[in-house]
């Protein structure tokens, strides 16, 4: 209970505040609107309180009838404030071409027979309403600023704020309640919006809908109120009660022109309305298709179900755009100077600072219907090589092997050499095809290394059986032959960790048949070495050439050798 009149006295306080706010400010936020201004027909106007008397429309002398209305309302506004002079004390003395209103010898008006013809009736019965007039004002002057009327003010002036706060808190309660039964009737009494068997707004949305019209409602309710409770306040005493009379001519006034603005305007919204109508259920008609191609239930020739998001959002884009175009003149100011030249100052601004976005976003347009890769393809693009983990219009992001992700603008994509690993990596016989090269001697038996390195192939975790792999001798070098070992898998993400253990089983088979892998280089001597031709090419009888010793003098004095011999052999003949 405590907590209650505790949030009840906090309200009091705040609601108490504002009104006194209000009551503070209205005066000086509508000072200019409280003075009557002059009208060429009517005249300028003699004012007390804020209330017309009577106009002037006639100049006498240099004073003109502006200068004239203000000196007379100067004058009744002091004897009104004199409470010393009765307003019985006010006379009409008739001159010979004019009448003076008096008192206690002052002059408050003079009438000239030019102002009872202005005025269409005598002079004498002009006079006799004037001064009726300005008895009655400076009686109803001093009786509303009496010490009585005050304090009944005060009084009317708290009852209106405690009667205020009772509305406001027997309103929160009954929106309160409204509030939750719609919400409750969200699920059980609501109907959902239908059509066949397409759902367009469900019973929960249909109800949040009516929840949220209740509560503007309720705000303008609100707002209705505490302008009228507004200007009660300030009718309640003399100082304000003029600008409470231009508060509500002022509003008046203005909820007539919006009226007569809204009504010129209601062909143009209900044209606005139709635009924006017909555009939305031409998105949600083209959501469902674009929904229906994207899973593979509806099927187009040509048309890939990857296409389906992309094209959604572009032909969302296009429509629009479309209905802006469409629309736009039906916007209130749209013709106006200023609102055409914010338009060509945006556009400008558009146009200078999104030339490499737009670049970009058409590239990333390309790119997507050219279908270079996919999401979770393993592609190189330039220096990188990695996994797409996001393609957008402006840029496409790849996860590296080393789980590092690259961002690449799309424009620099486009203009760069795409191998996409992935693309036929699945599609039986088209499987990707890893490949490694090896440099072994020509003395090493070519069909010997195919099956070595075949083997090796096989025995590689994620190589495919079949296709088969297969050896290329790709060259015939001066001193090796390059093989290379080509095998095929269908999991190119994995591919360096495939190519990893092909390298290991490669040099695990080879060490297994003797065979060293280099890449050996010959020196032209034939002179007791082995022959290079394998084996199974020599002749059964081969037998490599043994190595021929020469003493050194015949190698630097071949002449004198020679003679030497020759001597020899004639000696050993002669001998004989």
């Amino acid at each position: 209970m405590r907590a209650i009149l505790n949030k009840g006295l906090r309200e009091f306080i705040i609601l108490a505040s504002v009104t006194l706010l209000i009551f503070i400010i209205t005066p000086f936020a509508y000072a200019q609107e409280s003075a009557i201004k002059p009208n060429e027909l009517d005249g300028a106007p003699v004012v007390l309180a804020g209330e017309k008397l009577f106009s002037i429309q006639k100049k006498i002398g240099p004073y003109s009838r502006e200068d004239r209305a203000k000196a007379i309302s100067k004058r009744i506004e002091a004897i009104a404030q004199d409470q010393s002079i009765p307003v019985d004390f006010l006379k009409i003395e008739e001159q010979k071409d004019s009448a003076d209103i008096v008192v206690n010898d002052r002059i408050i008006l003079t009438i000239t027979d030019d102002d009872a013809k202005a005025a269409n009736i005598n002079r004498q019965k002009l006079s006799i309403g004037y001064l009726q007039k300005i008895q009655d004002s400076i009686k109803q002057y001093r009786e509303s600023r009496s010490l009585e009327n005050i304090l009944l003010g005060v009084l009317y002036s708290f009852i209106a704020t405690i009667i205020l706060w009772i509305f406001f808190r027997v309103s929160n309660q009954i929106f309160s309640g409204i509030y939750a039964q719609f919400d409750s009737w969200g699920s059980t009494m609501i109907p959902a919006l239908r059509i066949q068997n397409l759902e367009i707004l469900p019973a929960t949305q249909i109800a949040d809908i009516l929840i949220r019209l209740i509560k503007t409602l309720r705000l303008a309710l609100i707002l209705g109120v505490l302008y009228l409770y507004d200007l009660l306040l300030l009718s309640f005493f003399p100082w304000t009660r003029p600008f409470g009379a231009s508060l509500s001519s002022y509003l008046l006034e203005k909820l007539f022109v919006g009226s007569q603005a809204f009504l010129s305007y209601l062909p143009n919204l209900f044209v606005i309305a139709l635009v924006i109508l017909v555009t939305y259920y031409i998105l949600k008609l083209f959501k469902f298709i674009f929904s229906k191609i994207g899973s593979g239930m509806l099927a187009f020739p040509g048309f890939y179900p990857e296409w389906a998001e992309p094209t959604y959002k572009l032909v969302t884009f296009l429509i629009i755009a479309l209905a802006a175009v469409v629309v736009f003149p039906y916007f209130p100011g749209s013709q106006s100077p200023a609102f055409q030249g914010i338009s060509i100052f945006l556009g400008l601004l558009v146009s200078l600072g999104s030339s490499s976005a737009i670049a970009n976003v058409v590239a990333g347009v390309i790119l997507i219907y050219t279908r270079a890769f996919q999401i979770g393809d393993r592609v190189k693009i330039g220096d990188a090589m990695g996994d797409i983990v996001e393609k957008t219009l402006l840029v496409t992001r790849i996860r590296t092997p080393k789980n590092v992700v690259i961002t690449i603008p799309n424009a620099t994509v486009l203009n760069s050499q795409i191998v996409n690993y992935s693309a036929l990596a699945t599609a039986p016989g088209n499987n990707l095809i890893l490949h490694t090269t090896v440099t072994l001697g020509y003395d090493l038996p070519w069909r010997k290394v195919h099956e070595t390195l075949i083997r090796a192939a096989c025995a590689t975790q994620d190589i495919l059986a079949e296709p088969a792999p297969f050896v290329l001798q790709m060259s015939l070098d001066d001193s090796y032959v390059s093989y290379e070992l080509n095998a095929y898998t269908d999991k190119p993400i994995i591919m360096a960790g495939i190519y990893s253990e092909l390298h290991q089983n490669i040099q695990d088979m080879c060490n297994e048949v003797g065979i060293e892998i280099l890449s050996p280089h010959y020196r032209a001597v034939r002179d007791g070495n082995q022959n290079t031709i394998p084996e199974n090419y020599l002749p059964k009888d081969y037998v490599a050439p043994g190595f021929k010793i020469s003493p050194l003098d015949n190698f630097f004095h071949p002449s004198d050798s020679k003679s030497k011999a020759n001597g020899q052999e004639l000696t050993e003949a002669q001998d004989e």
